[in-house]
């Protein structure tokens, strides 16, 4: 009788356990067609994405996958392959190359916010500070926030403007914001 006891309760914890895992997925939504998962990390989410494959590159190539997968929180401005190919040629290629990597460090750190910032917080700092909101991050860019009908929009130094198109994609080292552009430091 205990040994049934005992079976049935782990089972029912095993199964307890996998609907956890799968509301953890549920619950996110997917980004480059892959389930994104709140107990994993921004990098470990991000490889998943056959749209974020570019920026996965440049993580690597920048050393700062230690960083990303570090314990946060992290707001991460997560630019899709689609951003980085509208840049001017050769820009992507050149950013990558080693002797360069000092400026994709900067850059990639214009994408990172050192807090956790769900959509709504934006929103909320958007709406007290009468508009739009100023934010530094870890390259040390200075972006503005707006919400705009309803959509946030990010605005870098230089003007270049990109709109969160997937919002509030929970990691376990913060939130992933799929945004439109790649934002640059001051030029």
């Amino acid at each position: 009788m205990k040994s049934i006891f005992l079976r049935t309760v782990t089972v029912s914890a095993m199964l307890g356990f996998a609907s956890v895992g799968g509301a953890l997925a549920q619950d996110n939504p997917h980004v480059g067609g892959a389930a994104m998962f709140a107990d994993k990390t921004i990098v470990e989410n991000a490889m998943n994405s056959k749209d974020h494959t570019t920026l996965v590159a440049a993580v690597k190539a920048a050393d700062m996958v230690d960083t990303l997968e570090g314990e946060g929180p992290f707001t991460v401005l997560a630019p899709t392959n689609e951003a980085f190919d509208a840049l001017p040629d050769g820009t992507v290629d050149t950013l990558l190359k080693p002797e360069n990597k000092a400026q994709l460090q900067t850059v990639l750190g214009c994408h990172v916010i050192p807090t956790l910032a769900m959509s709504s917080d934006i929103t909320q700092m958007v709406k007290d500070d009468g508009g739009e909101h100023e934010v530094d991050t870890v390259g040390g860019c200075k972006l503005t926030l707006r919400n705009e009908g309803g959509k946030v929009t990010v605005t870098d130094e230089n003007g270049t403007v990109a709109n969160v198109t997937i919002a509030d994609v929970r990691q376990s080292n913060g939130v992933i914001h799929v945004i439109d552009a790649v934002l640059t430091p001051k030029m």
